[in-house]
């Protein structure tokens, strides 16, 4: 063979073998693809036999994953679980007994073959081979954690508590601090609770925000519930022996929650003054108070604030704060000397930048408290002269576009919204001027723009967007589909303008004619629940309460369903006085709405209202 034809052989072999090869490795990969897939689905298939009862069936798949994968327990114990559904017993003790049998490492075994007498009611055998599995901690405390589990699995608190401070006691460096915590709960003992958790938090403050939902199960808005009273004590009895901020940190949280924001904010000057590094919380406690409309304590903390600020700009926060409590609480009468409050910021802190939060608030007082549009409208576009950041004009912009919006000058308004989403792409702030786009056009009757521009917030980061556009989305298409002509429609986005213009009995006046000349139509039930709330709004509270009424009446199948039993619910607790009415109201939504937005907050209520003592 001459030496060119050797090498091309060689190459053609080489080429072939490695394609023969490839094709080998292609063959074996989709052979595994083919095999694990089917292993899903039988998996699948038998999980659903399981669940719908059909035991018989579900074995059958179950042994036969069992023998082809024996290291995994899942298939195991489904197995098990399936013969014991059908009363096997005796088949589900071979299983577990030969398992045991055939290795020492899985002492949860024993519970398992315990918990098969026990449903055999026999507790000897049962109490027999819990045992065996608890004997297991001091040969190796490592297999405390599956063993507490296992009887956590099964109820049985007492046995997993026992393990778990067992272990604990042969090996130190092992922590299930948290596990008996809950387990204490459960158990009602609160006290060891709470001092299990307040152990965690003094080895690793950071743990507090974590543990705050653990709380949340016990401690509810009543002082006077056990669980918020044994919390307080411990709390102060650890405060007694070591005066460490972490205490009080923690009993400011349990006033907030229980809405003594006085207390709380005794305990967050306690921190400061141990501290003085900051007044971020205390200014979170200034956020929390407003929002809850405890004005008289949001401005003793808020008055702290400005008193202890080093600098001028976390004063001029201070006083943004004041202002906004200023305007939620005014009257008419109020008005001029809120001006020359804002005002004398104004010449105190300057009419730059630095204050565009401020001039925004000043300008939203003019337009929508004062009714001087055009003067807002000026001010605001000369604001804008200024050197800004981005996210300042985008802002200022905003409010600009709600002004106009306001003043049913639509077109502008458009502009200034498109021009902060060109500005600011993937924000919050971006999603928020793409909405207002949406309602400005629902406004002015261009529905079909609207929904363009619904449809792509329906998918927002921001749930509250999300869900805000999702709802003028089906306002919009649900009353679109049944009148071409969109004649109602057009009559609520002009009563929904008027409310926005604050022009409540023009409102209240324009809905009743929908009510009135659109009887049986997709848009009664809107106009029924928005008049409410303007009823709600000029203290109608009894007519209010007959148009929530009328809702459940005659659309207790529908959409706003649920929102009609909230909001009457709200009104006899809150206004009405009558606390029965408002549960009976919860008590619907829990029972009939269980996929309602407002379904949390009303089983909260409820139970506050019930009386229970534990959330």
């Amino acid at each position: 063979m001459s030496a060119p034809f050797g090498i091309l052989f060689s190459v053609y072999l080489c080429y072939h073998l490695h394609t023969f090869t490839a094709m080998r490795n292609f063959v074996f990969i989709l052979l595994l693809f083919c095999a694990s897939t089917v292993v899903a689905q039988n998996d699948l298939l038998a999980q659903n036999y399981f669940e719908q009862g059909e035991y018989e069936k579900a074995i059958s798949i179950y042994r036969k994953l069992y023998s082809q994968y024996p290291e995994k327990p899942e298939y195991f114990m489904k197995l098990v679980e399936a013969n014991q559904q059908l009363q096997h017993f005796q088949k589900a003790d071979s299983l577990l007994i030969s398992k045991i049998n055939s290795s020492q490492n899985y002492p949860q075994l024993y519970i398992e073959l315990g918990h098969n007498y026990s449903i055999q009611n026999q507790p000897e055998k049962t109490t027999q081979y819990y045992k065996q599995a608890i004997d297991f901690i001091p040969e190796n405390p490592n297999y405390a954690y599956v063993i507490g589990t296992t009887f956590e699995k099964y109820n049985l608190l007492d046995e997993a508590a026992s393990v778990y401070e067992k272990a604990m006691k042969l090996n130190p460096k092992r922590d299930f601090n948290v596990q008996l915590a809950r387990i204490y709960g459960e158990q009602g003992q609160l006290e060891k609770m709470f001092e299990k958790y307040i152990n965690l938090i003094e080895k690793r403050s950071t743990l507090f925000e974590r543990l705050q939902q653990n709380f949340s199960l016990y401690i509810n808005e009543d002082p006077t519930n056990e669980a918020n009273i044994i919390f307080r004590k411990t709390l102060l009895k650890k405060l007694q022996e070591n005066p460490d901020v972490l205490y009080n940190e923690m009993l400011s949280w349990l006033f907030i929650q229980q809405k003594e924001y006085k207390k709380a904010f005794t305990q967050e000057k306690a921190i400061y003054k141990r501290n003085e590094e900051n007044l971020n919380r205390i200014a979170e406690l200034a956020v929390i108070t407003i929002d809850e409309k405890d004005y008289e304590i949001a401005k003793e903390v808020v008055n702290f604030i400005i008193e202890n600020s080093f600098t001028p700009e976390t004063k001029l926060i201070g006083h943004q704060y004041l202002m906004n409590i200023a305007l939620k609480t005014a009257s008419p009468d109020d008005y001029s000397q809120i001006e020359k409050q804002f005002e004398a910021l104004f010449t105190e802190f300057g009419l730059g930048p630095q204050t565009y939060l401020l001039q925004i608030d000043y300008n939203h007082f003019l337009a929508f408290q004062k009714g001087e549009k055009e003067t807002a409208i000026s001010n605001l576009k000369k604001l804008l002269d200024e050197k800004l950041s981005s996210y300042q004009e985008a802002r200022i912009k905003m409010e600009l576009g709600d002004i106009l919006v306001f003043d049913e000058k639509f077109n502008e308004a458009l502009i200034y919204y498109s021009q902060i989403q060109k500005k600011i792409q993937n924000d919050v702030i971006s999603q928020e001027a793409r909405f207002k786009v949406a309602r400005t056009s629902y406004y002015k009757g261009d529905f079909q723009w609207a929904q363009v521009q619904l449809d792509v917030l329906s998918k927002s980061v921001s749930q509250l967007i999300a869900n805000d556009a999702m709802q003028l989305k089906l306002m919009i298409r649900d009353n679109s589909l049944e009148d071409s002509t969109q004649t109602a429609l057009k009559k609520y986005a002009r009563a929904d303008l008027l409310a926005l213009q604050n022009r409540d009995t023009e409102a209240i006046n324009a809905l009743e004619v929908i009510i009135t000349d659109h009887k049986g139509e997709k848009i009664e039930d809107e106009a029924l629940l928005k008049q409410a709330e303007l009823f709600e709004k000029t203290n109608q509270y009894t007519r209010a309460e007959a148009n929530y009424l009328k809702l459940i009446e005659f659309f207790n199948e529908d959409i706003l369903a649920d929102d009609a039993h909230f909001r009457l619910a709200k009104l006899y607790e809150e206004e009405l006085n009558q606390p029965d009415k408002a549960k009976e109201q919860y008590e619907q939504i829990i029972f009939n709405f269980s996929d309602s937005i407002y379904f949390v907050e009303a089983r909260k209520k409820f139970r506050s209202l019930r009386g229970d003592a534990i959330n």
